[in-house]
């Protein structure tokens, strides 16, 4: 038998080893960095991903409906792009019902734990969308 590192297992201890190096990393909190992230203003949206140009094509609102039943098939594997999209979703005009319908329509493709974990990181949004505006 020989002795060889699983050079994942290497690589994984030598980014610890270099975390701890820089102790400042335990303050950082992504959610405060993705809080910094603005949105999109409404009419931005329609010019880039929206029917501006494709005058018949998808508006900004169903565009990101498609992309969250999207990140719901993944399982919500990036909670930041989750509320991002939400976010943006709102912005472009979606209401909070077509959000959720749109998330428990994904029950049926991608199951009842990827929906609700959806659920819950949409929710985080929309429970702050009334406070802002």
């Amino acid at each position: 038998m020989t002795d060889t590192k699983n050079p994942w297992a290497a690589m994984l201890s030598q980014v610890n080893e270099v975390a701890k190096a820089f102790p400042v990393m335990n303050a950082f909190d992504p959610k405060a960095l993705e809080a910094m992230m603005p949105v999109m203003p409404k009419d931005l949206m329609e010019a880039f991903f929206g029917n501006t140009i494709n005058e018949n094509g998808l508006d900004a609102k169903t565009r990101l409906l498609i992309t969250l039943s999207g990140l719901t098939m993944q399982g919500a594997l990036n909670p930041t792009m989750v509320r991002q999209t939400v976010r943006h979703a709102i912005e472009a005009g979606a209401t909070e019902q077509q959000v959720i319908e749109t998330i428990g329509m994904m029950s049926m493709f991608a199951g009842i734990p990827a929906m609700t974990r959806t659920m819950e990181l949409a929710k985080e949004v929309l429970d702050n969308s009334g406070e802002d505006g």
